[in-house]
């Protein structure tokens, strides 16, 4: 009897330290949601500029071009510390670069060059292009957003010019050895819009951010050819990648986007008027949710002038331009202007976000509550390839396209996530009227 009675007291002692461990996990995670939710909201002052380096130069081993004119696709990958580019808008082949020393210098001359770590390597294996409807080729196709995730590697891409609105597949997964073949998948559609909403940039959602959005990564996309079709400013929606090929279509839950009927941050049209939220000349290209913030960063390039459909070029060339030109130094060709340009950052609240999540507001009920010019060396370039996120060393890797050249030159900014947590005062005269 005393035996088992000691049994008993045992078991109990047990049954009580299991729940109070339970409990104060429990009690734990609702502390992180909580925390998670106050954290810090980041200004422009909180990207500071570390310095630059530069990417291999010439043609590539394995490709027909260098780095030179990429467009998208960027990436970090953590377990090797180092950096995914795609090159040349023509091939879009990957390659992975490292990480050199970081020098803060305006003279290229003075700047570290990344080693080649994998050669440039076509990661879809062909099927780029067979973004339509089961698989269908089509035309113009391009690589969007890339993203490491655990062991494999996740890819957007798009149809540039998609007239037809024939684009349906929007995102594949790959191998990390670039050499290695077979270990694509895909194109896989995601969502229920258009294919011109998710098809863009990734990122992976913070691990304490992850319960409230209800998945580990976003994804979209904005601003590309045939505005009808995408979002008017920046676009994000929650998937699991894990998803991929598991789901048709991938669930993809909306926190913000601008459809043509609800362009909350600015029309796409001519204009007399400035606006620095959105316009016809308004590139996203990235987007990174820094962990110990409640910050969701999107990057890409904004058109600071009057918006102006036509021929560009600083002097009218007359001819079928004579009645279509804008004032625009920095191209000549036939489409969309607002010159002066600038590398470009909006920021939204996640918990604005996570209101959209939640069906309390419509995914283009919010703005952001701040957006700034991304403050980079005058080398020439005004566009980017993308953006790329160490949560261990909070360093933030910027591909500035056009930067080195023809080539993307490759900013370093460490972002600070301590100290105030209210919400910045508004952005003043971004609205000229």
């Amino acid at each position: 009897m005393i035996a088992v009675g000691h049994s008993r007291v045992s078991f109990i002692r047990f049954f009580l330290l299991i729940l109070v461990l339970a409990t104060a996990g429990s009690f734990t995670c609702r502390m992180s949601a909580a925390q998670a939710a106050s954290s810090k909201l980041l200004n422009q002052t909180d990207l500071v500029y570390q310095g630059a380096f530069r990417l291999p130069q010439g043609t590539l081993p394995g490709a027909s071009y260098g780095f030179d004119y990429g467009t998208t696709g960027f990436a970090y990958y953590p377990a090797h510390n180092s950096l995914l580019v795609n090159n040349h808008i023509y091939e879009q082949k990957t390659a992975e670069v490292s990480i050199p020393q970081i020098v803060n210098s305006t003279n290229l001359n003075n700047l570290s060059t990344a080693t080649l770590l994998q050669n440039p390597a076509d990661i879809t294996e062909g099927n780029l292009a067979k973004q339509g409807a089961g698989g269908a080729t089509l035309e113009y196709a391009r690589m969007g957003g890339l993203m490491v995730y655990g062991n494999k590697l996740i890819g957007g891409a798009f149809i540039w010019y998609d007239g037809g609105y024939a684009g349906e597949l929007t995102h594949f997964t790959s191998g990390l050895a670039f050499s290695q073949t077979g270990d694509f998948h895909g194109m896989y559609k995601v969502g229920d819009l258009n294919a011109g909403f998710y098809s863009g940039y990734t990122t992976d959602i913070p691990q304490e951010w992850q319960s409230a959005f209800g998945g580990p990564a976003l994804t979209g996309n904005c601003c590309i050819s045939i505005i009808s079709r995408t979002s008017f400013g920046p676009a994000a929606f929650v998937f699991n990648p894990d998803d991929l090929g598991v789901k048709n279509p991938v669930p993809a839950t909306p926190v913000v986007y601008y459809d043509g009927a609800h362009p909350t941050l600015g029309d796409w049209g001519n204009s007399t008027t400035v606006n620095l939220y959105f316009n016809m000349a308004t590139g996203v290209t990235g987007i990174v949710f820094p962990a110990g913030t409640r910050s969701v960063l999107f990057f890409g390039r904004q058109g600071t002038g009057v918006p102006c459909y036509g021929c560009g070029g600083s002097t009218n060339p007359g001819g079928d331009c004579a009645n279509e030109w804008c004032y625009d130094p920095a191209g000549s060709s036939k489409g969309c202007h607002a010159y002066p340009y600038k590398p470009w950052v909006w920021a939204y609240d996640a918990n604005d976000l996570l209101s959209v999540k939640n069906g309390q507001k419509n995914p283009w009920d919010i703005r952001p509550y701040a957006v700034w010019a991304l403050d980079l060396p005058d080398t020439g370039g005004n566009d980017l390839q993308g953006v790329a996120y160490d949560p261990a060393t909070r360093r933030l890797y910027v591909s500035q396209s056009y930067g080195d050249g023809a080539s993307p030159l490759i900013h370093v900014f460490s972002i600070s996530t301590g100290g105030d947590t209210t919400v910045p005062a508004p952005p003043r005269n971004l609205l000229k009227r």
